[in-house]
Formats: C-alpha cells, sequence, structure tokens
C-alpha cells in the first residue's frame, strides 16, 4: 500500500478507522450538541491520525515524539468528550462501551 511510510503503521490505520467511526457518533448527536461537543470531538478524532502521519514523517527522536504525545493527548480528548456525551445522554452505554474499549 502507498508510497509513504505512515501507510504500513498499523496504530495510523487503526487511528484512521477510530476517527471515521467517531465522525459518526459526532454526527448523530443531537441538535443542540452538534456544534459544542459534535465539532470538538470530529476536531480532536482527525487530530489522532494527523498527529501520527505528522510524526511519522519526522526524524525519529525528539520531533516525532512531540507529535505522538500530541496524539494521544487528543485520544484522551475524545475519550473525555465521549464520557460527556455519556453523561448528557446523547450517547448510549454501547456506544461509550465500542469505543472506550
Amino acid at each position: 500500500m502507498g508510497y509513504f511510510r505512515l501507510e504500513r503503521l498499523e496504530v495510523w490505520k487503526r487511528s484512521i478507522d477510530w476517527a471515521d467511526d467517531i465522525f459518526v457518533i459526532a454526527d448523530d448527536l443531537p441538535q443542540k450538541y452538534q456544534f459544542s461537543l459534535g465539532e470538538q470531538m470530529r476536531r480532536a478524532a482527525l487530530s489522532l491520525p494527523t498527529n501520527i502521519a505528522e510524526g511519522s514523517g519526522r526524524a525519529l527522536g525528539k520531533e516525532s515524539s512531540y507529535f505522538y504525545r500530541v496524539a494521544r493527548g487528543s485520544l484522551y480528548e475524545v475519550v473525555s468528550l465521549l464520557v460527556m456525551c455519556g453523561k448528557r445522554n446523547a450517547l448510549s452505554p454501547n456506544q461509550y462501551k465500542n469505543f472506550h474499549t
């Protein structure tokens, strides 16, 4: 697959699929949460694979590690948003469980 190193990274492939699944959840949120929680969830979910991609394109070491840490932070941000959606009953317990494993 592809010309880029990142396309061989299993973590990047999985993060693309995960972000796409989060977009589905965000798109299905009630209208009143679309801008606040939904938009933030989409941005944070998109940040995960994009920062993994950017890190894989940098020289190994401190520079790439920075982007991997940002990606991990974005993952934690989405988890927090999922919890908030669950607290607002905008997300079913099964949906939360599917993304929290």
